[in-house]
């Protein structure tokens, strides 16, 4: 049997199943790890989702999503403040480790400005997350989403954010989707190890060709990302975090949610393969 000592799975990625039943099946395949979006945990609440997840052997990864901190008025940047803070609170009760960010960005106004008022949000709650011991993970998206989902688009971006703040309770989140298309993608892999910010690595593959650019993420393998060599990049650098498979895709949520986790620890299992 394959080893998935390092296999975390994202609860988005098996939607159709509410907590209890993600962890229940994960454990039952011998997944190891778990990372839980708000809306599964919110059902039970944060600590017991966190009660439920520990029971059954399973370790909590991250907690996600935070961020959004763009906004062209005072008010509204104050208000997602506020919202990441309730975030780093349930991420505490959850027993996650850390919070992931989706950063956000503001279509009416710059990206540099986005990415100002991004860096200005992360160290208004630097405090309130080292009393909780709860990272905020800056996760760099793909350019296509450069409008309202992020500003940081790149890995040397989120490598320049996170130096420039200075802080452990900052990471970085280095997501395939994301950034397999970057030239420098090896070097800034190197640097934010060197840095200390390397928090998570997430893993899917991109399907060719694409129907949709947020819910058709493949299984690794099944499509052009080359992830032998970015694994490779990653595990070079002394890495030793989860594997986070994070898919979002109607074709699989679809389909009977038991037979789509054998393909995704298939999939894995091939992926450690290469």
């Amino acid at each position: 049997m394959a080893d998935l000592s390092k296999l975390c799975i994202h609860t988005i990625t098996t939607k159709p199943w509410k907590l209890a039943e993600s962890v229940e099946q994960y454990a039952r395949v011998g997944v190891k790890g778990i990372s839980v979006w708000q809306d599964s945990a919110m059902e039970l609440g944060a600590k017991e989702s966190g009660d439920i997840i520990r029971g059954n052997g399973l370790e909590v990864v991250s907690y996600v999503r935070g961020g959004f901190f763009p906004n062209v008025k005072s008010a509204e940047r104050e208000k997602a403040i506020d919202h990441n803070k309730q975030m780093i609170e349930e991420a505490a009760e959850l027993g996650a480790p850390m919070l992931v960010l989706v950063c956000g960005a503001e279509p009416a106004q710059t990206l540099e400005e986005s990415r100002k008022q991004i860096q200005d949000g992360i160290e208004s709650v630097l405090d309130f997350a080292e009393k909780h011991k709860v990272q905020v993970t800056i996760e760099p998206l793909h350019p296509m989403y450069a409008d309202t989902r992020s500003a940081i688009n790149t890995l040397q971006q989120a490598n320049e954010m996170a130096e420039a703040i200075d802080s452990k309770w900052v990471g970085v989140a280095v997501d395939v989707y994301h950034l397999w298309w970057d030239p420098d993608l090896e070097n800034q892999i190197k640097r934010c190890h060197a840095g200390g910010n390397f928090s998570a690595f997430h893993i899917c593959d991109w399907n060719v060709p694409t129907t949709d650019m947020l819910l058709d993420r493949g299984l690794m393998g099944e499509g052009c990302i080359k992830l032998d060599r970015i694994k490779k990049w990653v595990m070079d650098t002394g890495f030793d975090g989860f594997h986070e498979v994070e898919i979002f895709s109607n074709k699989f949520w679809e389909m009977d949610q038991k037979i789509f986790l054998d393909k995704i620890v298939k999939s894995y299992s091939e992926y450690w393969e290469d």
